[in-house]
């Protein structure tokens, strides 16, 4: 008796356990716009790959920073076995270089031992390592503007990811309402339909039919949209299966930003966007590189350093300054030297070369320009443009609304045709979607339109 309660003690706790675990607690994250751009670039790879062009360009100004100071500093070693030397005469072993005789002693074997050292430090160059320096800096401050580009591209993208959240939720919830009044309409035509109503044509009930499976069509496609919208959004935020994240703002609302003119815009472009200041950049870096193949070209004078040594126990260093044994001896020399390129033609190919660059560079800036000032007029037609349809879309929706709600009036006192009906409720269905719609592609239209000025999509406020 007492082996039959423990067993179905056990089998409760196995199944209490298995409750428990099996409704896993989710955790809901409210996240605002701000946040969702700033995790999104930071789990971005493209963001990432931009940045290492950065590091790049600062690793070539460390570099330009570090040949100043000698840029040639070698050590070379050699080690290895050889055998010793014997004499049958009596010179002393610092003279045995004067033994015509001399022999190997393939009885003793020594462990051999060369180190080499050579130096190089520029003295005067002409400004060519500051040059190099200067073109460097301004190459790293190009890559940095370029990678804001970059980033601003992506924090677009993010921008409207996160309002396509908002855009689903809302068509979602229409959709809620409009199952709700299909459902009731539905309900009053099987009503007239049982009580035998000679007012209920059969055709408008084959038309609502109709109408009622388009609709399931509809939803089915927002609700799969909605789905994808959910997943990427866990992808981008690198959610876990234990949390959900939602967007802080209830409700898809215009940007309450006005739209300035348009020569505002364009001059905000022309002091901030990021290309323009990587043009720039560019610009002084090829000035730069002109100036450092000038001086390349040009003598170099250095201070040269160079020692050497050698060392073998069974092989005796010879002390004649002419007479070297090359296993055993030590030596060292500092010089003055000047390196001077005598290729004329070259020289001049080069100098040419770097002046087309500098040209391109400038004619770089003017394409990008010219490029951005049109980018902007074309966003900027197409944000009014948005203004207005949002507009003149809340106009129609507050009319269809009237039209509905005096429909269903005239419906529910009998006086109404379910065609007209079913009418109403489809337009003011679709004017309350299509305004939906045209908020997220004003707020988009606004967005890139500060993004080719050059302004962050953060500063977009909504009403």
């Amino acid at each position: 008796m007492a082996a039959q309660h423990i067993r179905i003690f056990c089998i409760t706790l196995g199944l209490l356990f298995a409750a428990t675990t099996g409704f896993a607690q989710i955790d809901t994250v409210n996240v605002s716009l701000e946040e969702f751009i700033e995790r999104g670039l930071d789990n971005s790879g493209q963001v990432e790959f931009e940045r290492q062009k950065v590091r790049l360009a600062e690793n070539r100004v460390d570099q330009a920073r570090s040949r100043r100071i000698l840029p040639t500093f070698e050590l070379n070693t050699q080690h290895g076995v050889v055998p010793g030397v014997k004499s049958n005469t009596n010179l002393p072993d610092d003279e045995l270089y004067l033994d015509p005789d001399l022999e190997n002693d393939w009885n003793n074997w020594a462990i051999f031992t060369r180190a080499e050292v050579k130096g190089i430090q520029p003295i005067f160059a002409w400004g060519a390592f500051n040059s190099a320096m200067q073109a460097a800096k301004a190459g790293a401050v190009a890559a940095r503007e370029q990678f804001q580009a970059a980033r601003s591209v992506v924090e677009v993208r993010l921008y409207e990811l996160y309002y396509s959240y908002l855009l689903a939720s809302e068509v979602n919830h229409l959709l809620e309402e409009a199952q709700n009044k299909i459902d009731e309409i539905e309900q009053k035509i099987e009503e007239r339909r049982e009580e035998g109503s000679g007012e209920l044509d059969e055709s408008d009930y084959f038309k609502f039919k109709v109408f009622k499976s388009e609709f399931a069509i509809r939803a089915a496609e927002v609700r799969e949209n909605t789905r994808f919208i959910e997943e990427t959004w866990n992808y981008v935020l690198k959610a876990d299966s234990n949390t959900t994240y939602l967007p802080e703002e209830l409700f898809l609302d215009p940007v309450a930003n006005k739209i300035q003119s348009l020569n505002f815009y364009q001059q905000q472009a022309l002091a901030e966007r990021s290309e323009l200041k990587a043009a720039d950049a560019s610009i002084k870096a090829a000035k730069e590189g002109i100036d450092f193949t000038k001086s390349q070209n040009l003598p170099m004078f250095f201070l040269g350093l160079t020692g050497s040594f050698a060392d073998t126990p069974n092989r005796p260093r010879q002390d004649n300054p002419f007479i070297i044994n090359n296993t055993n001896y030590a030596s060292a020399a500092v010089g003055f030297g000047i390196r001077q390129n005598l290729n004329l033609f070259n020289i001049k190919s080069d100098i040419e070369r770097s002046r087309i660059q500098y040209k391109q560079t400038q004619y770089l800036k003017d394409a990008v320009t010219d490029g951005i000032m049109l980018q902007i007029n074309e966003r900027y037609r197409n944000a009014n443009l948005s203004e207005v349809k949002v507009e003149k879309t809340d106009e129609a929706w507050v009319t269809s609304k009237k039209w509905l709600r005096q429909e269903q009036l005239d419906y529910d006192f009998g006086m109404g045709d379910t065609k007209d009906l079913i009418d109403a409720m489809k337009k003011e269905l679709e004017l309350r979607v299509q305004l939906k719609r045209e908020i997220f592609q004003f707020n988009k239209d606004m967005a890139e339109l500060y993004n080719s000025a050059g302004l962050s999509v953060i500063s977009l406020k909504t009403k």
